[in-house]
């Protein structure tokens, strides 16, 4: 049963993660509001692929819910009908969430993929807790935080809507980051409360201070990073997709706190390393981070000084979201008495 837990629980962090990446190339092409309206996609659950499946049409047949695009404005089907040879408005209502109503195929079904993804993580983390009723008797925290994870998966459904209302309200995109490293945090600590082995290693609190701190610091960083992101959008409305060296001639305050802060990301994983391996403590995904770091000081250089090349911003958050993972999971490797379920 372990083996099978743990086997959900990977796929779940796997799809989670996935959904992130997905969520970055939504906001690097756009495509936040491909779909409008939410769970469905126009009305549909699978989502139109031309543009004149969302107009009205004399003779066609409209189930109740499906959207159409008329007067530059969203209408949703009252009821199920079959249209006759003029459009009778008592058969439709206003869309009254937003009044966002443009269709751009490419954007619908990136969003799409994207949701998509996180029904898929969603039905895994429900498998993953089914099994980890198995857990209630030997250790009810594997348990409880399995379903904490569901709940959380519930609550970050409901967060994609309201961002999609809100047409994209940034501080509801950075929340909705936010509560994706938490997702990926709890199923992190999931993996390590229930490996079947661990390596005994000498206890350094000053490291797992240390540890902590660079955790938040990461955590920090995405989030200055989301709202600078927003900004280059709002550049981009005004400036246009060809101005690309003009993005961030004038960066706000938080640009700047962003790039400053990265120097004592630097400097302060590179004291853990250094204590890691002047102590030979055998922490082996310190080479991650470090890596990590490398690669995101180059993504966030190209940006500022290669005028944003193709992929550089969606790589740059997924990069975070990795080093954040990489960074608790070295957390909890360096706390103290460790303790993991035996196999049942």
């Amino acid at each position: 049963m372990l083996k099978s837990y743990r086997s959900f629980a990977k796929i779940s962090l796997i799809l989670v993660y996935l959904v992130i990446i997905a969520g970055a190339v939504v906001r690097m092409t756009g495509s936040g509001m491909g779909c409008p309206d939410w769970p469905k996609c126009f009305g549909y659950y699978i989502p139109p692929t031309e543009e004149s499946e969302l107009r009205w049409e004399a003779g066609k047949t409209f189930k109740k819910g499906q959207v159409i695009i008329r007067d530059q404005a969203l209408y949703v089907a009252a009821e199920d009908f079959t249209s006759g040879d003029l459009y009778r408005p008592e058969n439709w209502e206003s869309y009254e969430k937003h009044d966002y109503a443009i269709f751009n195929a490419t954007h619908t079904w990136i969003e799409y993929i994207n949701r998509l993804l996180g029904a898929l993580a969603g039905l895994a983390t429900l498998f993953m807790a089914l099994a980890s009723l198995r857990y209630w008797k030997k250790n009810k925290t594997i348990t409880l935080v399995s379903w904490g994870v569901v709940a959380g998966m519930l609550f970050q459904a409901w967060l994609g809507a309201t961002v999609v209302y809100s047409l994209l309200l940034p501080v509801r995109i950075t929340l909705h980051m936010v509560m994706a490293l938490v997702i990926v945090a709890l199923l992190i600590y999931l993996l390590q409360k229930t490996k079947s082995n661990i390596t005994n290693r000498p206890y350094d609190q000053k490291l797992n201070q240390m540890l902590w701190l660079a955790l938040g610091l990461t955590m920090v960083q995405i989030i200055l990073g989301t709202q600078v992101r927003q900004f280059v959008d709002i550049q981009i409305d005004m400036l246009g997709e060809e101005a690309k060296n003009l993005w961030l001639s004038q960066p706000e305050l938080q640009f700047y706190i962003h790039r400053s802060l990265s120097l004592a990301v630097v400097l302060l994983n590179g004291w853990i390393a250094f204590r890691i391996f002047k102590r030979q403590l055998g922490y082996s995904k310190i080479y991650g981070v470090l890596a990590i770091i490398g690669i995101e000081i180059l993504t966030g250089i190209a940006m500022y000084y290669v005028d944003f090349p193709f992929g550089s911003q969606p790589l740059h958050l997924v990069l975070a979201a990795l080093l954040f993972g990489l960074q608790f999971y070295l957390v909890l490797e360096s706390q103290k008495n460790v303790t993991t379920v035996e196999s049942l």
